[in-house]
């Protein structure tokens, strides 16, 4: 779709527009879904130090309602800025929460600016603002 937009735009709309290929929400509609944007772990870790936040935890949707989800989050921050290199997700609604991610990381977020934000409890995106804890 992003293309499409830059192509018509910069033909048609007088903007010439280039797509960002580095930062590429991307989603796999299993269940549980599967999703990401940024850099893998692996591939950060060859720029430079990094600090690793997980989260693992059974949603209390199903807790409560006898569901058998399992979710892991996990961000990669660069150990020197603190900003989100990559997010990735495994877990109910995960497609959803990397679209909305993908935005605050192509504005150079940080760790800082994710812990400032005001958690909705309880929410499964609620984890991606309070990781507090480095793996």
């Amino acid at each position: 779709i992003r293309e499409g937009q830059a192509f018509a735009d910069s033909e048609f709309g007088g903007r010439v527009t280039e797509v960002n290929y580095t930062q590429i929400p991307t989603a796999v509609f299993t269940t549980p879904e599967i999703a990401c944007v940024g850099l893998t772990e692996a591939a950060a870790r060859e720029r430079g130090a990094v600090r690793i936040y997980r989260a693992r935890f059974r949603p209390l949707r199903d807790t409560l309602g006898g569901g058998q989800h399992r979710v892991l989050m996990k961000l990669v921050v660069a150990a020197d800025s603190e900003r989100v290199l990559g997010v990735h997700m495994f877990g109910p609604e995960a497609a959803e929460m990397i679209q909305l991610l993908a935005v605050p990381m192509g504005m150079g977020a940080t760790k800082a600016d994710l812990d400032a934000t005001l958690a909705v409890h309880p929410t499964l995106a609620e984890e991606w603002v309070t990781m507090r804890t480095a793996a």
